[in-house]
């Protein structure tokens, strides 16, 4: 079973970089894609980028492509999340998340197994 551990949270100032680490144990291999999604106060849950096994593929939601790069390291069996220029509206908890079969990246219900979270927040 994977259990996912989510750091590199923080205060940080629009402008800035942040780079968010999803630490995975446990038998991965069975795993299809990793996602992060980010859920601010008062709001769902929303997705904000997914990474294949292979790192073959990568998806953004629109609000974040081309400041947010997601990679894989399989080494330390780590995804990141490099957030570059971010906004006060980036502001959330920020969670990944394990899907073991293909499906719809962008839903969360396509995944799993989930770690408990690491807050940003943005001011301007």
């Amino acid at each position: 079973q994977v259990r996912l551990v989510e750091s590199g949270g923080g205060a940080v100032q629009a402008g800035d970089t942040l780079r968010l680490s999803c630490a995975a144990s446990g038998r991965t291999d069975s795993v299809f894609a990793t996602a992060w999604f980010r859920q601010a106060p008062g709001k769902e849950r929303e997705y904000v980028a997914a990474i294949t096994w292979s790192g073959a593929r990568a998806d953004y939601a629109d609000s974040v492509k081309a400041r947010f790069t997601i990679s894989r390291d399989y080494a330390t069996k780590t995804v990141y999340l490099q957030m570059t220029a971010p906004k006060p509206e980036d502001t959330a908890v920020y969670y990944c998340a394990d899907a073991g079969e293909a499906g719809d990246f962008r839903l969360a219900r396509e995944y799993d197994t989930w770690g408990q979270g690491t807050q940003v927040t943005v001011s301007s």
